[in-house]
């Protein structure tokens, strides 16, 4: 809008789209391109030669496609955010692009074939390719990235364990009430910090506990299964719960992984119980410190204190300490009876790394970042567990444990093959800016060519991953 005279507006002229013809006869263009790069990752990583191998036994005749094509076809399905087995068209319908890809009705058939023997070797297969992932990162001197807290790097690996609700909205089997209302299930969760991988996951029904300690230990043994052996051993393994991982069962669980030469530390949510609160009024203003942020500096309105020798921990590993953290509650916190006396809201967490590891205002910022897993569950319900596709309980098993493996896939791209801010991007834009990209599909030097759009803002991107992909050292054959 632009003035011409005092008190009169001309308004500029909105200029008109190019009038199109629609068609669709269209040949030698394909959509979802850069999904490519996701199928080429699981070659080189060996996860589609791990699950041929895992899978052999469902094909006994060697006859159609084989199974573990298969699975990997539907883990780049749903890294690429499908949602559906019936998604899969998306890649079969371009086999000039993704080879030949099998029909609806024989994903399906596989994932009803995928028993818990079957569920073990899939998991089996992840963690080899997961080794090869690794290994590679190292050659190319990338690295398994560290993470941090207070502005520091933390040692080792940080493994987060949470729970999260799916809502079903027909009669799946073993779906049942959850806590807030809904219906549907109830799965455990393991993310590494690091790096954003799927370690392992449990499907729970609905009315399944937040802090069953069985299932914490399961979803735990499974994630350590998934560690490489030289990471598994000789570093730190720093495990993070809510409170609902703060059973004794599974500390002391985590505790007793030394033994095995398994270097585990916790740092476990704790409920505000009424010992606690007694602790906290007793607590005179001298031991109080200022809270920090994540990048070092400190954080308004809010402070830590150590309460170890001040609340009866009977039954906890030995070194067992609690801190707790007050702070003025933001607009809308849910605040406990004791926090609206005291005006502050208290958040109280056990860690067993010792005094020599760190203040207990480092501590309680190290332990806050766990809120983290909750952007690695939310991203996750867009890579294959937030739907689940069957009626039939092992069949949704099965879906979650390829869905781990999706979220690996775009995590290892992320490590292997991207930088900048994509190696820090969320799903969603990953797909935006590359693997959801159209391309036209050319012959020439005896062989097929992939041709971005030489106006697509993020070509450079896509075609340095894809050659950076080729460059990879292979696994050994």
């Amino acid at each position: 809008m632009s003035v011409q005279a005092e008190g009169t507006f001309c308004v500029q002229g909105i200029g008109s789209r190019p009038k199109l013809h629609v068609s669709a006869d269209g040949a030698g263009v394909v959509g979802h391109a850069g999904a490519r790069l996701l199928a080429d990752l699981a070659d080189a990583t060996g996860l589609t030669t791990a699950y041929s191998t895992a899978l052999r036994p469902l094909r006994p005749r060697a006859t159609g496609h084989d199974p573990g094509r298969v699975a990997t076809d539907l883990a780049v399905t749903l890294a690429d955010g499908g949602e559906a087995i019936a998604d899969l068209a998306v890649l079969r319908d371009q086999a000039e692009v993704f080879g030949p890809v099998a029909s609806t009705p024989t994903a399906w058939r596989l994932l009803a074939d995928t028993d818990e023997n079957v569920l073990a070797a899939l998991r089996s297969a992840r963690a080899q390719a997961r080794e090869v992932a690794w290994l590679q990162a190292a050659e190319t001197g990338t690295g398994i990235p560290t993470t941090r807290a207070a502005g520091q790097e933390l040692p080792g690996l940080v493994l987060d364990i949470d729970a999260t609700l799916i809502t079903c909205h027909s009669q799946k089997e073993e779906a049942a009430p959850t806590y807030k209302g809904g219906f549907g299930y109830h799965p455990l969760l393991c993310f590494l910090a690091n790096t954003g991988e799927a370690m392992s996951g449990l499907l729970r029904p609905g009315n399944a506990g937040a802090n069953t300690a069985a299932d914490h230990i399961t979803v735990l043994d499974q994630a350590l299964a998934q560690i490489p052996d030289a990471h598994r051993h000789g570093i730190d393994i720093l495990i993070r719960t809510d409170s609902a991982g703060g059973a004794k069962a599974f500390l002391t669980h985590v505790r007793n992984l030394r033994t095995r030469g398994i270097r585990t530390f916790f740092s476990v949510g704790y409920a505000v119980t009424e010992p606690v609160r007694r602790a906290v009024r007793a607590l005179p203003g001298q031991v109080w410190h200022p809270a920090l942020d994540q990048d070092g500096t400190l954080r308004a309105g809010a402070e830590v204190a150590e309460l170890t020798g001040m609340v009866d921990l009977n039954g906890y590993p030995p070194g067992t300490r609690i801190i707790v953290r007050r702070e003025r509650p933001h607009p809308g916190a849910q605040l406990s009876l004791f926090d609206q006396d005291e005006g502050l809201r208290h958040q109280v967490f056990l860690t067993d790394t010792p005094f020599t590891g760190g203040s207990a205002q480092f501590l309680e910022v190290r332990h806050r970042g766990h809120a983290t897993v909750e952007d690695h569950i939310r991203t996750g319900k867009t890579t294959g567990f937030g739907r689940f596709p069957s009626r039939h309980f092992t069949i949704n098993t099965a879906w979650l444990e390829l869905s781990l493996a999706a979220i690996d896939l775009l995590a290892w791209t992320r490590v292997l093959l991207l930088d900048s801010e994509l190696a820090t991007a969320e799903p969603k834009k990953l797909r935006y800016r590359l693997l959801h990209v159209a391309a036209r599909i050319t012959r020439g030097g005896r062989r097929f060519n992939l041709r971005i759009s030489a106006t697509w803002p993020w070509r450079h991107e896509l075609s340095s991953a894809f050659a950076r992909l080729t460059a990879l050292p292979r696994p050994s054959t």
